[in-house]
């Protein structure tokens, strides 16, 4: 049994007297837990550890816990910090979702605890599912995955500077401070206009692709006119593999465009048509949906879903616009970025032109050719 102590901190700091009475009879009164909390998450890590110290010296009879929440940007450090005092026991929520800021991140807690605290805490082969895990759960919840959250997210362990890159191949520790696989991550090299050869050639050793020489000058050469006219390949890892693959002399072979067209009404419908050739069939559908994009998505997926029923799994889960040129007005290049899931894994791709229409179009293609990619060599 365990007794959660509301505002215990705050309470403490004005009468540590009374909050002491409180845990001893918690204790008394048969809890095995009493978990101090720090409901308003004000409580700075420097007062935790000195409370949650004074605590457990003083009521050694119970197990301490520790509830923490993120108002002050100190969930996990606050945890931590109880953890060095004596806590035992540690409430936390995946991803750290909760009430207003949060609470305390579990995903960046318990590598904390294990791989730098020596603490035991979860299973070795637990402890590698975590990136999988807070992924999967972002999904379920609808709430788009941080790419900078600590030691899940996608950019947790992505390396850009051409230096950097080449160190990294050399000596990992000296760029990540643990090993990715140890929370079921992985090492990722991102490419811009700015990339060398030899980042080039690690991000196709990431991508198992053999690149000639060519191939890396090519590529090389596409990244820097491509970003001229506003791909960002440092966001959009997607289409950079597509690009990368063509590179070698591959094409997709899945489908083939012939034509699109797109019609809207006043009552905020539209309806796409899509022509394309699959195999040796020719294939004409429409769709229906609240915009373009869903409407293009939704008639592309009738023309190929006969010959690929896995895209049912496979669906978007945000798309993003941003003008490139605003002094253009309503004839700017935008780019467009979608976000795609297959339930496992999510990708970004990208489109650019003066059309939103096709810009959207081209980052929508790229994202199913993509998932196609995926399956096809799983």
């Amino acid at each position: 049994m365990l007794v959660d102590c509301e505002h215990f901190f705050d309470g403490y700091k004005n009468n540590p007297e009374f909050a002491l009475r409180i845990i001893r009879a918690a204790a008394t009164s048969g809890a095995e837990s009493a978990v101090l909390c720090d409901t308003n998450g004000g409580t700075l890590p420097e007062d935790v550890e000195r409370i949650v110290t004074e605590v457990v010296a003083a009521v050694p009879q119970i197990r301490i816990g520790g509830h923490f929440h993120d108002d002050s940007g100190c969930g996990v450090a606050n945890a931590l910090a109880s953890v060095r005092a004596g806590a035992t026991h540690v409430q936390g929520c995946i991803n750290g979702y909760g009430e207003r800021t949060g609470n305390t991140n579990l995903v960046t807690l318990i590598p904390n605890l294990t791989l730098k605290m020596g603490v035991e805490t979860i299973a070795a082969k637990n402890l590698q599912m975590l990136t999988p895990v807070a992924h999967h759960i972002a999904e379920l919840v609808n709430i788009t995955m941080n790419p900078q959250q600590p030691y899940v997210g996608k950019s947790a362990f992505a390396h850009k500077a051409g230096l950097h890159t080449s160190a990294i191949a050399r000596r990992p520790d000296a760029y990540e401070h643990v090993s990715p696989d140890a929370v079921g991550n992985m090492t990722r090299f991102v490419v811009s206009e700015l990339a060398g050869r030899s980042t080039v050639q690690l991000k196709a050793r990431e991508l198992e692709l053999e690149l000639s020489d060519d191939a890396v000058t090519s590529i090389l050469n596409d990244l820097k006119r491509l970003e001229s006219e506003g791909y960002h390949f440092e966001v959009a890892d997607g289409s950079l593999e597509l690009l990368f693959r063509r590179a070698t002399g591959w094409r997709p072979n899945f489908f083939d465009l012939e034509s699109y067209r797109v019609i809207g009404d006043d009552r905020g419908l539209t309806e796409a048509t899509v022509k394309v050739v699959v195999g040796d069939e020719r294939v004409i559908a429409t769709g229906e949906g609240n915009g373009p994009v869903n409407a293009l998505d939704t008639a592309l997926r009738k023309a190929i879903e006969a010959h690929y029923p896995q895209l049912a799994g496979v669906h978007l889960t945000d798309f993003r616009v941003r003008v490139l040129d605003s002094t253009s007005g309503t004839r700017a290049v935008t780019r467009v970025l979608i976000d795609t899931t297959d339930g496992d894994t999510t990708w970004t791709t990208i489109g650019v032109s003066e059309n939103i229409v096709n810009a959207s179009w081209n980052a929508l293609i790229d994202s199913i050719t993509y998932a196609l990619v995926r399956q096809s060599h799983e």
